[in-house]
């Protein structure tokens, strides 16, 4: 059950549109929500979508990805092994703005005479595109096209081109093409997802200086002492006579471009801008990266950088794009689905293609709610996308986690145990979670890397970075396991973990948490089954593995008990799996009976309330019977997802893809559906009114598994690679491809037929329905679907 309204854009304003985010008007009543959807970024830089001339605005916003500022985390009372230092994600120099005056008259858009307006975000070229005539209060008619980048090429270069032509009249113009630094860095009120915020200035100038058309302006941050360095340059084209000045300052810099303009004769600005940013480089250093950056641009080109856009999405899309064929009902506009699956698509590249050395925020780069911090949403739900689509950018992000696994030691000695804990919430490796109940106490985050390690592995078979990085991992993961769990005599013997917190951050500090439990069973378990693997057929890296960790093989043995005794809820009276010890104890929350206007829960009520109920912030079992969906019967799936389901608020946007999932394997095609549209439509249609705040780049990444887990029944246990398709009767087609072990396939479903090519690799197997295929290059292999499901054996259960 969701509990939240979809707030649909008015279509005339917005029409459907397969590869565009079109807007037709300039409509100020989503100018919060349009700067988040029209965003535009590569993983390592984001601009939100505010307009060129820079106001009006709601949010604006310039991100780098990992450049922070540290603060110290105040406690009212203290306690040993609380996190210490917060981390807050920054807003930059802004240098976005490029501002209009013709005949003096500046070009405002809320009080502007429009006789034209459209913007556009293309997702096939990559850009945001707007088109404006501007009529004068004096009769002038002024067209103004602009087209900005976020060069997913280069990682360091964005640009904007501006031109503007008199339609009727010759006049005097300027554009004033501008750099501000020290943009505001606020903070939430009454919302404690949103970011801390700074006050006072917390990002002091260095170096700043003008040369002809180029500015650049450097600033380093006060506790962090991060370093960055924003510098543009200018190319100006026009048959009209035209001057040029600069002028700089510590924080503001300005070119303003004079122009005797002419009737007819356009004038041209190109903007390139970069960015660039040190954990450790002195400002001057990051400075001369920049004029290295702006050289090569002006040389090169705006025409350039916008065909290297284009070669880098058609080869994105040839990998990744989900063809949607819809079945027209009346109900909706056919074409909506198609429309906001490839935005979502296309926000993960944004938020992921050049995340190199770095996380992806929870929001992306499209604002500052979660400080800007990486959780588990990177590898539950994105790595899947990305190990399957761009298995680069998942190794990335794999070996980014290795890298703070010095301070993850050092974090499960600061909590008393051995091994490694892995902040729940971070951007430099420190936790940064103040509350340590729903933080701290997710030490499932452990279990997540592992999984979604393995995960990676299975499809990959990148073997090279399991036994460099990943398998340090495992040994430390488990090593915390089996110190923080114990085996209870209350449970026969079984090894119980207490104390924890699962997904379901309205039920905190539980004991047997059930996901929990069985995460932790699979982390033991494949650290197990790596350990003796390296020994055995790798002694070499078996030898480095144990000279990094003092590994003994006696733990190994130790670990495989732990997981064979895991202890796993299971109540035989409903014939369902407990969410932890205690959850069925608790009063029932009356969801129903909840005014709409009263979620998301946690904004109303004291915390220890929502606890002593049954009550669900997300998926918590049932995401376990997702990911380690083999380990259930099909029946325990039923039974679960019709216990659970009721008392799912939706009040995190994680949840509604995994309820979609699950709802299409049990054979729920109403609520299969249904949670897929508010899935998809998380932003586009505001499901959880705070889009305005950024993007929900991990419910998108949910988007891709709901089509390709859920509608066509991909299943990847242990990599072999299994279908049993499920489409709904709104849906006639399917189309995706997946890379699986360094070939390429290509999937197409209907309700009646699966139809499985493999364009590129020397052959595969798959199972389709239960029965095994062998699929052989270029040769299409056509089979009829029989709605068969995923899962263990019907009639078993999961035991410890």
């Amino acid at each position: 059950m969701i509990r939240h309204e979809t707030l649909n854009p008015p279509q005339h304003i917005y029409p459907v549109n397969p590869w565009k985010i079109i807007e037709t008007s300039f409509y100020p009543r989503f100018l919060a929500q349009t700067e988040t959807i029209f965003a535009i970024g590569n993983g390592y830089l984001g601009l939100r979508g505010t307009f060129d001339e820079g106001q009006p605005e709601a949010h604006n916003g310039t991100f780098i990805n990992g450049f922070h500022e540290t603060w110290p985390i105040v406690y009212g009372e203290d306690a040993y092994g609380f996190a210490r230092t917060g981390q807050t994600m920054l807003n930059v120099t802004d240098a976005k703005v490029i501002r209009l005056y013709v005949d003096d008259e500046p070009f405002y858009l809320p009080t502007a005479s429009l006789q034209l307006y459209q913007r556009t975000l293309d997702m096939e070229a990559g850009t945001l595109d707007r088109e404006i005539l501007w009529e004068t209060p004096s009769g002038k008619r002024v067209l103004i096209e602009s087209r900005r980048i976020v060069s997913l090429e280069h990682r360091h270069l964005a640009a904007v081109s501006y031109q503007v032509t008199l339609l009727n009249c010759d006049a005097p113009v300027e554009i004033s093409s501008e750099l501000r630094g020290n943009q505001p860095n606020p903070g939430g009120v009454d919302d404690p997802r949103k970011a801390r915020g700074f006050s006072r200035k917390v990002l002091h100038a260095r170096e700043h200086y003008a040369r002809d058309h180029r500015l650049v302006l450097s600033h380093q941050a006060e506790r962090s002492r991060m370093t960055i360095a924003c510098g543009v340059d200018h190319l100006f084209e026009t048959e009209c006579s035209w001057t040029s000045n600069a002028d700089i300052g510590p924080d503001e810099a300005r070119v303003v471009f004079s122009v005797d303009a002419r009737k007819g004769k356009p004038f041209h600005l190109i903007k390139f801008i970069t960015y660039h940013s040190s954990r450790h480089a002195p400002t001057a250093e990051l400075c001369d990266r920049a004029e290295r950056t702006l050289n090569r641009a002006c040389r090169n080109g705006f025409d350039a950088l916008i065909q290297g856009q284009r070669n880098y999405l058609r080869d994105f899309w040839d990998r990744s794009d989900i063809e949607i064929e819809e079945v027209p009902d009346g109900s909706r506009t056919c074409g909506e689905m198609q429309q906001a699956l490839r935005w979502n698509l296309f926000q993960i590249l944004q938020a992921a293609a050049r995340a190199e050395g770095v996380g992806i925020p929870a929001k992306g780069l499209t604002g500052q709610t979660y400080e800007g911090h990486y959780f588990w949403d990177t590898e539950i739900y994105l790595m899947p996308f990305l190990t399957y689509t761009a298995p680069s950018i998942a190794r990335n992000l794999l070996r980014f986690r290795h890298s703070m696994l010095e301070q993850a030691r050092k974090r499960a000695r600061e909590v008393n145990q051995k091994g490694a804990l892995f902040p729940w919430r971070t951007i430099n490796g420190e936790e940064a979670s103040a509350y340590y109940a729903a933080g701290t106490a997710q030490y499932h985050i452990n279990a997540d890397i592992a999984f979604s390690l393995r995960k990676y592995v299975d499809i990959t078979e990148d073997k090279s970075l399991l036994f460099d990085e990943g398998a340090e991992i495992l040994v430390e993961t488990a090593r915390l396991w089996l110190d923080l769990g114990f085996y209870s005599g209350r449970q026969g013997g079984a090894f119980c973990i207490h104390g924890v917190t699962g997904p379901d951050e309205y039920a905190t500090v539980v004991n047997n948490n059930a996901f929990t439990n069985l995460m932790a069973r699979e982390n033991l378990r494949y650290a197990a089954e790596t350990v003796l693997e390296m020994k055995e057929r790798y002694p070499e890296h078996f030898a480095t593995l144990v000279h990094r960790t003092g590994l003994d093989l006696s733990e190994v043995s130790q670990w495989r008990h732990a997981a064979e005794s895991m202890y796993i809820p299971y109540d035989e009276a409903l014939g369902i799996h407990p969410q932890d010890d205690h959850f069925l104890d608790r009063k029932v929350w009356d969801i129903k009976g909840t005014p709409r206007e009263r979620f998301p829960l946690l904004l109303f009520h004291h915390p220890l309330v929502i606890y002593r109920h049954q009550v669900i912030k997300q998926a918590d079992v049932v995401l376990a019977m997702f990911l380690l969906g083999n380990a259930f019967s099909l029946e325990q799936k039923k039974r679960n997802f019709e216990y659970y389901d009721p008392l799912t608020t939706g009040d995190s946007s994680l949840s509604a893809c995994i309820q979609s999932i699950i709802a299409a394997e049990v054979g729920d095609e109403v609520n299969a559906l249904r949670y897929a549209r508010y899935a998809l439509l998380m932003d586009l249609a505001d499901i959880g009114g705070n889009v305005k705040d950024g993007c929900h780049i991990a419910s998108m990444g949910g988007t891709w598994m709901t089509m390709v887990y859920g509608f066509a029944g991909m299943r990847d246990y242990a990599g072999e690679i299994s279908f049993s398709p499920r489409l709904p009767s709104n849906i006639a087609r399917i189309r995706f491809a997946l890379m699986i072990r360094g070939q390429r396939l290509r999937v197409e479903t209907t309700r009646q037929n699966a139809t499985y090519t493999l364009t590129r690799g020397k052959g595969m197997e798959i199972v389709h329905e239960g029965k095994r295929h062998k699929l052989e290059p270029k040769i299409p292999l056509a089979l009829a679907v029989e709605g068969g499901h995923g899962g263990a054996e019907e009639g078993t259960k999961v035991e410890g």
